[in-house]
């Protein structure tokens, strides 16, 4: 019997020093140096994927690294590309959609000139001056009009050659026009192949990452309500995710798996909206949307609505933004209502900012299994999703964003007392975004 409560005693001090060894270091300013040099690679392979067309509009992907996940890519969502293209119209017009507050607006070259009547010989060559700069620019404009129009042209072209080949492939000759939904499967393909040669090939770029860790390339963004309406398109919302390990990374490197074999190594997730609406769903959202106001929140508190997106075998994402604090218009001092503070200078709501991120965090993880119970329309291997656009503290050092994800078996284990919270808790996966 001693020996075995020595043994025990011996095991449980070895568990103790393992729980208590520091985590891997991290080179914040190599990391950060290492995920920009990636970004740039990446967006090259991208580009390179579209050779026989001038890309037109700016590719901007960001990557962040969460420790003890790993770093993800995030690039554009499906509809700020192909879309865009498909409405570049035959009669030099562009519409594109604004990011942040949804609508359109339109480039017109075919505006008549304007007949100015100078006065004076100085007022006379800066007129001179202007419309020369304006042309120019028109100049300039029309050429990137018809360079867009040419890739627009040429995704057509290949997304016909992709549903003939489909038509061929199923011995079925059907006639049907191309639209949104062929761009997006164009464009997603292309996606798709230069993050698989990105992650093969280039994924030790990023030197730091744990064994554990992994790389994730996805163009699921944090704004949902940026993409345009399905009734503009007839298109839903799709979405890419790629991501590889680092041991797998590692063992192709060392030559213990061939190319071929990596490539298979690499997990491919492919989803799309859907328009169903869940009671379940909406019960959650309701729930969240009453916990996160100033008068029940402890920290950070919001004052829109919480909404969702049903992701067809994938899960429920939920969306929201929360603040800190109130500021008073042309003032820089702040209410701080869950703080119950009033009339704070910027450095005393900044330090509380701080002070409440941490708790924000361990209350989100808590709200998303306690509430999460009630959600019963997930599969075990969907997940619950809530993905926070945090309050903004310049210099603060906490992440722009934070994101909370549980598997639905983890929700039926928890309610159904086959987990503790826990032990539920320590499944719940965090991923914050680039730091502030």
């Amino acid at each position: 019997m001693k020996l075995n409560v020595n043994a025990f005693i011996t095991t449980m001090l070895l568990s103790l020093v393992i729980l208590s060894a520091p985590a891997q270091k991290i080179d914040e300013a190599r990391m950060e140096r290492d995920i920009k040099v990636a970004e740039g690679v990446l967006v090259t392979l991208i580009k390179q994927q579209f050779d026989r067309q001038r890309m037109f509009f700016p590719l901007d992907i960001k990557g962040s690294y969460e420790p003890g996940y790993g770093v993800v890519f995030r690039l554009p969502a499906d509809y700020t590309f192909p879309v865009a293209m498909a409405f570049a119209g035959d009669a030099g017009d562009i519409v594109l959609l604004d990011g942040d507050f949804p609508g359109s607006f339109s480039y017109n070259f075919n505006t008549p000139p304007v007949v100015v009547k100078p006065f004076h010989e100085e007022e006379i060559r800066a007129l001179e001056e202007n419309a020369r700069a304006m042309a120019e620019q028109g100049r300039a404009m029309k050429e990137q009009t018809r360079a867009l129009q040419e890739q627009s042209r040429a995704m057509r072209e290949e997304a016909r050659a992709m549903e003939q080949r489909s038509r061929e492939l199923h011995g079925r000759a059907r006639s049907s026009s191309v639209n949104a939904d062929s761009l997006r499967q164009v464009y997603s393909e292309k996606l798709i192949a230069a993050a698989t040669d990105f992650l093969v090939d280039y994924g030790d770029l990023i030197s730091q990452l744990g064994a554990q860790e992994r790389i994730t390339i996805t163009n699921r963004g944090e704004q949902p309500r940026t993409w345009m309406n399905s009734r503009y398109t007839g298109a839903k919302r799709s979405y890419l995710t790629i991501e590889m390990t680092k041991t797998d990374m590692t063992a192709h490197k060392q030559g213990k798996l061939t190319r071929e074999q990596a490539i298979k190594k690499v997990a491919i997730v492919r989803t799309e909206s859907v328009e169903a609406v869940e009671p379940d769903l909406e019960l959650f959202s309701s729930i969240f949307n009453r916990l996160y106001r100033p008068d029940l929140a402890t920290t950070f508190f919001t004052s829109e609505s919480i909404y969702y997106e049903r992701l067809k075998d994938f899960g429920a994402v939920y969306y929201m933004r929360v603040y800190s604090s109130n500021q008073t218009r042309n003032s820089e001092r702040y209410s701080m209502p869950t703080a119950k503070l009033e009339d704070a200078d910027q450095a005393t709501r900044d330090k509380k900012v701080k002070e409440m991120y941490p708790v924000f965090e361990i209350e989100l993880k808590e709200n998303l299994l306690e509430y999460g119970r009630t959600v019963k329309s997930l599969g075990d291997n969907e997940s619950l999703i809530v993905n926070v656009r945090l309050t903004k503290c310049t210099g603060c050092g906490i992440p722009a964003s934070l994101e909370a994800s549980v598997k639905g078996s983890v929700l039926k284990e928890y309610s159904a007392g086959k987990l503790s919270k826990e032990s539920a808790l320590a499944k719940i996966t965090l991923k914050k975004g680039a730091s502030q």
